[in-house]
């Protein structure tokens, strides 16, 4: 028996050694080869984040990527380790070899994270094969032509109402969220000249003056859900998925759950009601080359999110610097006061110009890295930044290496006072800045809608400085400072409003 015991108490040991210290001995070996002998270990970085991905995943989380890794490059460089296989470049040089030239650089497996109920979107295929198919079908439609001929008279028409409910609710004397108005303006905008039915935000509006009605967006939920999947971009699609089905379950949400049923129903309907053969819609584009009902909604609802929060987030950001600086906006009044400026294309009017660019640099309505693969051929990038020690780099295949809009857009180097909304820059350029100048992307998977967002926001601000509508208007409260925002890939506003207010100060 005492020998047994012997043997059992040996075995035993060894079973709670390989049980506890054998994973602890392979992570180990995981995060010093990560550190210290990984191929990218010569990339300049902190340890705790070139050891695991989890320092990443955090400020993904978190909602401070960017102004996290802005910080590592004021102490490394331009060129940053923030991961395992992972690379950050606050150089615009490396923008043209990673997203444009040769047709770009694939996106990382990161972005199947944003499929629409197991559908890879436009925005999200990885595969250039597959998103081809079905922009080739729907893109003439976002074409300036197209849009001169079809889209202007549907977007004067909605920015218009738009205008006219900001003028009654700034009357009010209450403070006025212009990140909801600039949703409901971008949403029925859309649906109305892509799907050729106005969803009826502007409607939900109006009615909110005269009954109990909320004056949020019903489709706010719908949109607010999916920048929060941005939290969990950078995690691997198992994990992802995981967590996509558990917390649901976890955290019922009743609002959020009438929200999406609102948009999935309105996107079903758009497409049951379509007609392949005769109508010229975007979803009727789609079903023409053989696309399955069920995936044309899906194409819809990810349009529907997309062109509503980036363009309502831009629109309230531009709205809010107008009200902090009045003094640009009364020089872009004097440049509209003209019946020629009146009777002329908005987007040739130079210092309105000059406004829109210069909110779309600052509105961060897409601030984070943009993650693409190496190809398995490797990247050689050599930088000139003054802040450079190290300044060629040799990427390995399957590197995910990227640029971040946020950084671009504020380095000082390029855009001098950067954090100051001056839209004289834009009078006259450098070639850098238009080079750094990437609010829709870059390459052949910017975004394919950048022409209409910009034509919703050149037809909304002529038409808020000609009306007056901004007359004496100022941020309000915790507005007053500034747009604080959780940086995931789409931007969070925190509170969810961007509130102005009409008056005297008291």
């Amino acid at each position: 028996m005492a020998v047994f015991a012997i043997v059992w108490a040996t075995v035993a040991n060894e079973a709670v050694f390989l049980f506890l210290i054998a994973p602890l001995a392979i992570l180990c070996v995981y995060f010093v080869f990560n550190v210290f002998f990984h191929p990218l270990s010569g990339v300049p970085g902190p340890w705790r984040a070139t050891a695991a991905p989890l320092w990443l995943w955090y400020h993904s989380y978190a909602g401070d990527e960017t102004t996290s890794i802005e910080l590592l490059h004021t102490i490394y460089g331009p060129v940053v380790r923030i991961a395992p296989n992972d690379v950050d470049i606050s150089d615009g040089a490396a923008l043209a070899p990673i997203y444009s030239e040769k047709g770009g650089f694939l996106k990382a497996p990161c972005y199947r994270n944003f499929d629409f109920d197991g559908h890879p979107t436009i925005f999200s295929a990885l595969s250039p094969a597959h998103r081809s198919i079905r922009a080739k079908a729907v893109v003439s439609m976002f074409s300036p032509a197209s849009l001169r001929k079809e889209g202007d008279a549907v977007l004067q028409s909605c920015v218009k109402r738009l205008v006219t409910h900001i003028k009654e609710e700034a009357s009010s004397g209450k403070p006025v969220n212009v990140l909801n108005m600039g949703r409901c303006l971008a949403l029925d905008a859309v649906t109305e000249y892509l799907l050729g039915r106005s969803y009826g935000g502007i409607v939900e509006l109006e009615a909110s003056k005269t009954s109990k009605a909320s004056k949020k967006l019903s489709a706010s939920e719908f949109v607010d859900t999916f920048v929060a999947v941005g939290r969990f971009f950078l995690l691997p699609n198992w994990i992802f998925h995981g967590l996509e089905w558990a917390l649901p379950k976890l955290y019922p949400d009743r609002e959020v759950d009438q929200s999406m049923d609102l948009v999935t129903n309105f996107c079903r309907q758009v497409v049951a009601d379509a007609d392949p053969e005769k109508d010229q819609t975007y979803q009727a584009r789609l079903l023409r080359i053989g696309i399955s009902k069920e995936e044309v909604a899906v194409q819809c609802m990810d349009l529907i999110f997309a062109g509503t929060d980036s363009t309502g987030m831009n629109f309230g950001t531009i709205c809010w610097h107008l009200a902090k600086s009045p003094e640009v906006y009364q020089k872009l009044k004097v440049e509209l006061a003209t019946s020629s400026a009146m009777q002329a294309d908005p987007q040739t009017l130079p210092y309105l110009r000059g406004v829109i660019r210069e909110g779309l640099r600052m509105s961060m309505a897409n601030p984070t890295r943009l993650p693409r693969l190496v190809p398995p051929n490797g990247f050689l990038f050599t930088t000139k930044m003054p802040s450079a020690n190290i300044t060629a780099f040799k990427f390995p295949g399957g590197t995910s290496i990227g640029c971040a809009p946020f950084s671009l857009h504020f380095n000082e180097h390029v855009f001098p006072d950067s954090r100051l909304f001056k839209p004289e820059r834009w009078l006259e350029p450098t070639e850098e800045m238009l080079r750094d100048y990437i609010p829709f992307g870059l390459g052949p998977r910017q975004c394919i809608a950048r022409n209409l967002a910009s034509s919703e926001l050149f037809w909304a601000v002529r038409e808020l400085a000609v009306s007056g509508a901004l007359d004496g208007a100022r941020p309000t409260g915790r507005m007053e400072e500034g747009i604080v925002i959780d940086e995931w890939f789409n931007s969070k506003v925190r509170g969810h409003t961007i509130e102005l207010t009409w008056g005297q100060k008291e």
